[in-house]
């Protein structure tokens, strides 16, 4: 019961926290610091992304329908799964490790929201369309995740490790999808 009621209410949530994350902001980042407020800011972005993406479904209904052909690679259990813990956590962790380590472990934060605005982009060049979440992905997210990703200061570790996260994210949801559609296709086949 839980669990349906987040998959039915948790866009809505997400536009309440990012509003809520960004009127926080005049309160200010501790120590001013440039770097943890631009992870910071990675969360409230990203949700607002989340509503133009996942309002009414949209998100998942154009996978299923347009990626995988009408086929269920994407459940709301999956869609919950990935960007609650998918994102915000990864989100958190990164604003966490930031502040408590070094900035350089936050960019996890900042990669992976240009990958995913590479990824919408990519998708849109592939398919020769919009989908949701498009505009948002390449007005905001391509253009903030470059400036994140050079202002934040940080070694090559630590973009490679941040870089791996957030690839491995991508290609985590991209594999579990297809394995749901070729899982639905056969059971079609069989039926």
């Amino acid at each position: 019961m839980i669990r349906s009621y987040f998959e039915a209410h948790w866009v809505a949530a997400a536009l309440c926290m990012g509003v809520a994350l960004l009127l926080l902001l005049p309160l200010g980042v501790p120590g001013g610091d440039r770097a943890l407020l631009l992870v910071y800011l990675a969360s409230p972005i990203y949700m607002l992304h989340q509503v133009e993406e996942h309002l009414g479904d949209r998100f998942r209904t154009y996978v299923n329908s347009k990626v995988f052909g009408g086929v269920e690679a994407l459940t709301p259990g999956d869609v919950l799964l990935i960007n609650l813990p998918g994102v915000w956590g990864i989100n958190l962790a990164a604003l966490y490790a930031a502040y408590f380590v070094a900035p350089g472990w936050g960019l996890a934060a900042a990669w992976l929201i240009l990958v995913n605005g590479l990824t919408h982009v990519g998708m849109a060049a592939h398919l020769r369309g919009t989908n949701p979440g498009l505009a948002s992905a390449a007005l905001v997210f391509i253009p903030f995740g470059l400036f994140a990703v050079i202002e934040i200061p940080g070694t090559a570790l630590q973009h490679a490790v941040a870089v791996a996260i957030a690839i491995a994210i991508h290609a985590a949801i991209a594999l579990h999808a297809r394995q749901r559609a070729m899982a639905g296709r056969g059971a079609m086949a069989r039926a």
